[in-house]
């Protein structure tokens, strides 16, 4: 049950990071330079409200410094990136390794 429910997690921020692919390569394509938008400037377009309760409760349970040294770095990445290596490690996390029974049986 939890497998599935970190592999479907995955498929959310899979698709979530081809969303936002496809919005840079848009925007790439119509300056005709490389557009990068990072995930804060996409997460205040969306929900700004959210963002910034985001912000105020990290600095009030965790302090100042993890949000201006991770989280903030984290924020100023790429979007699709950021999103598409969470989809990596939600699948790897719901990973079932497939067993592998009589792979040296004599048959």
């Amino acid at each position: 049950m939890f497998r599935f429910v970190f592999r479907l997690a995955a498929m959310v921020a899979l698709s979530i990071s081809v969303i936002m692919a496809v919005l840079d390569a848009t925007r790439t394509v119509a300056a005709s330079v490389l557009v990068l938008t990072p995930l804060n400037t996409s997460w205040l377009a969306v929900s700004p409200d959210t963002r910034s309760a985001f912000e105020t409760f990290v600095r009030a349970k965790a302090g100042p410094l993890l949000w201006d040294g991770a989280i903030a770095w984290v924020l100023n990445q790429p979007g699709f990136a950021v999103f598409a290596v969470l989809a990596f490690l939600l699948y790897a996390i719901g990973y079932r390794r497939q067993r592998r029974t009589g792979q040296f049986a004599a048959t």
